[in-house]
């Protein structure tokens, strides 16, 4: 993998836990001891209270996924007959449909930087690919091992954090801010998120099947 690309990858985790510490832990204690009045606020308010950081960042941390995306797409869309593949296009819409609102309206900036934990898993879906393509063995122990960890990876950042993301969209549903953001955000808030979800299950599903197999093969080949 090259420099630049880990580098890219360390920057937007980087971005999301800088991110996530700020809304989690920073903002509320520092909130509490500016204004005594944040401990009244409602759950919804303060959530509101803890994600408005510095908009710039937050648009700066969204460009350049968008970027990428765009990048991505476009290569799909030109070398579609080795590298197309109808669910990423699916995926690299729905995202830039989404993170479009962010960029123009700034709105919703948490919710946009949670969705970016799942490239987490992306460094683990691109080793496969690199090995496959160096001809190493699906039963080797690197294979396998990248196999495990790209499905524990791939799981904890776009399967089990889903009950979390949905119950934080639900404590807003139905405010007055959620109706002040209008029918357009509303959509691309809770349209492409649910389109994301059915992807990410897909491809967990796709995941465990590969992985599965490859650990039988192995067994296989180890046996007498």
């Amino acid at each position: 993998m090259e420099d630049s690309t880990r580098l890219g990858y360390c920057i937007v985790a980087g971005s999301f836990v800088a991110f996530q510490f700020s809304f989690s832990a920073l903002s509320p204690q520092l909130s509490l001891s500016l204004s005594p009045s944040y401990a009244t606020l409602p759950s919804v308010k303060q959530n509101e209270w803890n994600s408005r950081g510095d908009p710039w960042l937050v648009k700066l941390n969204v460009a350049i996924t968008c970027g990428y995306l765009v990048y991505d797409l476009l290569l799909l869309l030109r070398y579609w007959r080795t590298l197309g593949d109808s669910l990423f296009v699916c995926h690299h819409l729905a995202a830039l449909y989404a993170y479009g609102y962010v960029l123009s309206r700034g709105v919703l900036p948490y919710f946009a930087n949670f969705r970016l934990i799942s490239e987490l898993s992306t460094p683990f879906v691109n080793l496969r690919w690199f090995l496959d393509t160096a001809g190493w063995p699906r039963s080797s122990h690197l294979v396998l091992a990248n196999g495990l960890a790209m499905t524990v990876v791939f799981f904890l950042v776009r399967i089990a954090v889903i009950p979390s993301y949905y119950r934080q969209v639900y404590s807003w549903y139905g405010t007055p801010e959620y109706e002040r953001l209008g029918l357009g955000v509303q959509l691309a808030w809770i349209g492409p998120s649910l389109a994301l979800e059915v992807l990410n299950v897909v491809w967990m599903y796709r995941i465990i099947c590969g992985f599965y197999r490859a650990f039988c093969r192995s067994k296989v080949r180890k046996a007498p």
